[in-house]
């Protein structure tokens, strides 16, 4: 072990903790050190902690960032490369599985590292997984991309912004993460991979992540700051959110929800499919300003989703990462318990509350048990009878299954008014 590397990135983690400013040389030393594994994990934690309270200056969010992305493996595509991004915290919203087909439908490139879930019961890439693998090397995931035009990958196993994934996995105890570092997270695996178009989706809601537009706003204003310093397009999409955009909550339930909005099946969660074709049209829009195209980005994501074409191309992509491209909503395997759920009184859906409906599919199982979780029949504005049926509870778990029953007794989802 190089002594003197490890010393600066000792006396980095003690001058941040005395909230000091570092310098780049500190930083890069300092992700250099954890990207090698050769920083425990208890100081690991102290630096993580070191930023939680007063965050970091616009130079050190610049350092961090390119420092994580120097000190991983790198993609190097040519062109025009897009990508899309949720700051996420909000269950059963996965628009990126339906962006991903569309914008590579159109003919651009966009190489999707997803993440595992950190504070919700399913990551992009839990989903992906129950319809393809979605662990591959570098070299592969450039094969997939130069192949059929886009992926949904997991970000964890590529070697790409490495210490990233050990901070991600010293932050998940606590289900915590800073914004901060929630920024260069998502930014340095953006850069790794060549990305100079991209749009960025900002949930705010009092069961959000970010909470209020204030804290957005500045958030936004932080990713501006890197995107320019390396040369990214950015869109930001910040938006009012209140409940899931779809229905089902957990991997394969919202895996479903995906394809039926794909299939463009008569149930599909019209709130998903909506929400989707903003953000590709923002995405279109960034892409078509540098080429010769004069296209409307919303109407060509339309186009692109009602004709089929984003269909075909999702099982393209699947059949790329080893998956069964004949996949179809209905042949979608459910888990073996399930409970309906019925409203203890009558009334009108006033608030859906996010929290206990992660709290109550990790209960069940979610993410790691792929079929648990939660599938809502009612949304805000929505009335409900007495002992009507408001949800389902599935788990391939009986246990959990019926902890998750008495728990949603002082856990509810739904806040009804007469």
């Amino acid at each position: 072990m190089d002594q003197n590397a490890h010393h600066i990135a000792l006396e980095a983690i003690k001058k941040k903790l005395l909230g000091k400013k570092l310098t780049y040389k500190e930083v890069y030393n300092l992700m250099d050190e954890i990207s090698k594994n050769k920083m425990s994990d208890v100081l690991t934690t102290y630096f993580v902690a070191s930023s939680f309270k007063e965050g970091f200056s616009n130079d050190e969010l610049y350092y961090l960032t390119k420092s994580m992305v120097e000190t991983g493996k790198k993609i190097h595509f040519s062109g025009i490369v897009a990508d899309k991004h949720s700051t996420g915290g909000v269950a059963g919203t996965r628009t990126t599985m339906i962006v991903v087909p569309i914008i590579a439908a159109a003919g651009f490139k966009i190489p999707k590292l997803s993440s595992r879930a950190i504070t919700s019961p399913a990551g992009t890439a839990d989903c992906m997984e129950t319809l393809a693998p979605v662990t591959f090397t570098v070299e592969k995931v450039k094969d997939i991309v130069d192949s059929v035009g886009g992926c949904v990958v997991w970000n964890g196993a590529m070697g790409i912004a490495p210490a990233d994934d050990i901070i991600i996995r010293v932050e998940e105890p606590l289900s915590f993460e800073s914004f901060d570092k929630v920024i260069v997270s998502i930014m340095a695996k953006k850069i790794a991979v060549s990305t100079n178009h991209l749009v960025l989706d900002i949930p705010v809601g009092s069961t959000m992540k970010i909470r209020h537009f204030a804290d957005a706003e500045k958030v936004g204003k932080k990713f501006e700051m890197i995107a320019k310093k390396f040369n990214i397009k950015l869109s930001i999409d910040i938006n009012q959110t209140s409940e899931p955009a779809a229905r089902g909550i957990g991997p394969i339930l919202e895996a479903r929800d995906v394809l039926y909005v794909l299939e463009q099946d008569v149930s599909r969660p019209m709130q998903l499919e909506s929400k989707a074709l903003r953000l590709a049209g923002r995405l279109l829009n960034l892409c078509f300003s540098d080429t010769d195209k004069q296209k409307s980005g919303e109407e060509e994501a339309k186009k692109i989703l009602k004709d089929g074409t984003a269909l075909k191309k999702f099982k393209e992509i699947i059949k790329a990462q080893g998956g069964n491209s004949h996949i179809h909503s209905s042949k979608i395997k459910l888990a073996t318990f399930k409970e309906h759920i019925k409203s203890q009184k009558k009334g009108k859906v006033t608030q859906v509350n996010n929290y206990n409906i992660n709290s109550l599919a990790k209960i069940l199982g979610a993410p790691h048990d792929k079929r648990a979780g939660i599938y809502l029949l009612k949304r805000i504005d929505e009335v409900v009878d007495k002992n009507e049926d408001v949800a389902i509870f599935y788990s391939s778990d009986k246990y959990r299954l019926k902890e998750a029953l008495v728990t949603y007794i002082n856990l509810g989802i739904y806040t009804l008014e007469q």
